[in-house]
């Protein structure tokens, strides 16, 4: 199992709702942008090498709420490789509380062709250490 990468945020009041908890929909940008951040942080810029993903399905689960200042801890891994494509996990905490467990399902892509390619090894090399 690869080692987890960790992605910390703060909740901004512009993210909840009246009572201060976060709307369901952030959640996923949330987890959109600790991807992203986690794929340059090992890969650099992927797209200039060949690589790009898309995504295929989003599942989640709710254990509690996240809201306003609550620092937001995402740990991401990936959980499964397949021949074009990769499953990341996801588990959001905030002050050691669970939030959310999500998998997200990802499609290895040729760039600006969006048609599915094998996952390139050094990707997976960068993304299981």
């Amino acid at each position: 199992m690869a080692d987890r990468y960790r992605h910390s945020l703060r909740i901004r009041y512009g993210e909840c709702d009246m009572q201060g908890v976060v709307f369901n929909a952030n959640y996923m940008a949330y987890v959109d942008d600790a991807v992203d951040t986690w794929m340059r942080d090992r890969l650099g810029h992927f797209e200039d090498g060949g690589f790009d993903f898309m995504l295929k399905k989003a599942t989640f689960e709710w254990d509690g709420p996240a809201t306003f200042g609550d620092t937001l801890d995402l740990d991401l891994s990936v959980s499964r490789w397949g021949s074009t494509s990769f499953d990341v996990s996801v588990d959001g905490t905030a002050g050691g509380k669970p939030v959310f467990d999500a998998t997200i399902v990802y499609v290895s892509v040729v760039p600006k062709k969006n048609t599915p390619t094998p996952v390139p090894a050094e990707v997976r090399e960068a993304l299981s250490r």
